[in-house]
């Protein structure tokens, strides 16, 4: 009785420590890894998640921490890839690629007469009522689409992804040596903001006044690691991802203390 009441005290203390690291409306990815890792730990049974993008990579990583009779491991295709799906397993197995049941997909299209976007494909993708987690990576570049899809979906998708604006496109599996990279970049820029308020670094950032910014962020236009925010006085913190309608996505890469006249000194990045 002593013992388990021990472990619920430690469990309690535990989750206290890795809350306030977080936010609030992160708790509940918090105690799904927790869930991942007792059943795995109990059961002796390796768990995949779907895929994770890379806010919840990082909120994974802290909770798994160093377990001592477990293992994990992230793979999304490619080193660079943005997201990745997990698997927590017992110390004694191995996780090979494979695991991660990941599966390419790739389709061509006429660009000389259509042209799509990133946005496009997700668009179309979504229309078929699939959770945005069971897809990685999207790369549309050069008259090429290539996707990297959760394995129990692959054959669904290349039966039912047969149009994506006014091009019929068809989806066949190519191995992973085709994999393309993006051509798209990060621009680094190192300046200094009045405060780290999601208004303020919208403004910077995307070279706007900021009640101009103030109007994408309550217009619904921003989202911050893949989540809406419409508070402009939505705080932001290291390594978030931001992402503005019809602007592209930026980066919060470091904050790096404050100058003499109390403002902050930061590092961002704009994918281009």
């Amino acid at each position: 009785m002593l013992s388990r009441l021990f472990l619920l005290v430690v469990m309690e203390v535990f989750l206290l420590e890795i809350y306030q690291h977080f936010r609030k409306e992160e708790q509940p990815f918090i105690d799904q890894v927790l869930s991942w890792r007792e059943d795995v730990a109990l059961k002796y049974q390796r768990k995949r998640s779907d895929f994770l993008n890379p806010r919840e990579q990082m909120i994974f990583k802290a909770v798994m921490g160093n377990e001592a009779d477990l293992i994990y491991g992230l793979e999304g295709g490619a080193d660079y890839s943005e997201r990745k799906r997990a698997i927590i397993a017992p110390d004694y197995e191995v996780i090979e690629k494979e695991d991660y049941q990941l599966t390419l997909l790739e389709a061509t299209y006429p660009e000389k007469f259509v042209t799509l976007e990133h946005r496009d494909v997700l668009g179309a993708f979504m229309s078929l009522g699939v959770r945005r987690e069971k897809m990685g990576d999207l790369v549309v570049q050069d008259g090429v689409i290539q996707l990297t899809a959760a394995s129990e979906i692959s054959d669904y998708i290349k039966m039912n992804l047969t149009g994506i604006k006014k091009s019929n496109v068809e989806f066949v599996e190519i191995p992973w040596e085709k994999l393309m990279e993006s051509k798209e970049s990060w621009v680094a820029k190192e300046t200094t903001v009045s405060s780290l308020r999601l208004d303020v670094m919208v403004k910077e950032i995307y070279g706007m006044s900021r009640k101009k910014a103030s109007m994408f962020i309550e217009g619904g236009r921003v989202k911050v690691n893949f989540r809406t925010v419409e508070n402009p006085a939505f705080s932001l913190e290291k390594g978030d991802l931001i992402s503005l309608r019809g602007k592209g996505r930026s980066r919060l890469d470091e904050i790096n203390g404050q100058t003499r006249k109390e403002k902050y000194k930061v590092m961002t990045a704009k994918l281009n």
